[in-house]
């Protein structure tokens, strides 16, 4: 009896010793690294053309139906760029065709402010000039569908090589058919970068010369 109450003594004090002893606490693992930032979205600047410049389009002031949309060559090449005229656009739907359109030069039978006759511009490298697109969205005839472009190519001037230029929204002319052109500008601040304004008030009927 003695012998066997010593056993029990004896197991009692292992089982105590084992729960009193410290458990083993699994190795820390490392903390995750924090995720890498995701790749700007954004595009690129278009490239420098093989002629040497670059045209974007600086934003649209919109006032009862008129749009101004504001456009700026660079010379970013290394050699000097000569300007004189109009730019000469061109307007595709939202499938890539093209789209007809009448380009006026000038934009008299759109609105007023705008017929100032070209200089001639001479651009070193890293200078700008400036021009802006003019149209109405009118809608004249229901029976004739609106357009809407949804792609812009301009050439710097008629039978020049033209460079597509990205749009912040579509070129809603209605049904009108008709986009101005002002004469290119040099310019050197930032005051620049913004569409030009017309002189007058914009009239909110079509002109007589609609159809052209």
């Amino acid at each position: 009896m003695r012998t066997a109450a010593a056993r029990l003594g004896a197991l009692a004090s292992v089982a105590l010793l084992s729960a009193c002893a410290p458990v083993a606490t699994p190795e820390r693992m490392p903390a995750p690294a924090p995720p890498s930032p995701a790749a700007s979205t954004s595009p690129p600047p278009p490239a420098c053309s093989p002629e040497g410049i670059r045209i974007t389009e600086l934003g649209v002031s919109a006032a009862m139906g008129l749009r101004a949309m504001g456009l700026e060559l660079v010379n970013c090449g290394n050699r000097p760029y000569v300007l004189r005229g109009y730019p000469a656009p061109s307007l595709r739907d939202a499938d890539g065709d093209p789209l007809t359109v009448k380009v006026i030069p000038g934009a008299r039978p759109i609105t007023s402010g705008f017929d100032q006759p070209p200089d001639r511009i001479v651009l070193r490298p890293g200078e700008r000039a400036g021009a802006a697109l003019l149209w109405r969205n009118l809608v004249t005839d229901s029976t004739v569908v609106a357009s809407n472009a949804a792609h812009l190519d301009v050439a710097p001037l008629p039978g020049r090589p033209a460079h597509p230029v990205e749009l912040d929204g579509p070129i809603d002319l209605g049904n009108t058919g008709r986009l101005g052109v002002s004469a290119w500008r040099r310019y050197d601040g930032p005051a620049a970068t913004q569409p030009p304004a017309p002189t007058g008030p914009p009239s909110t009927a079509p002109t007589p010369d609609s159809r052209l």
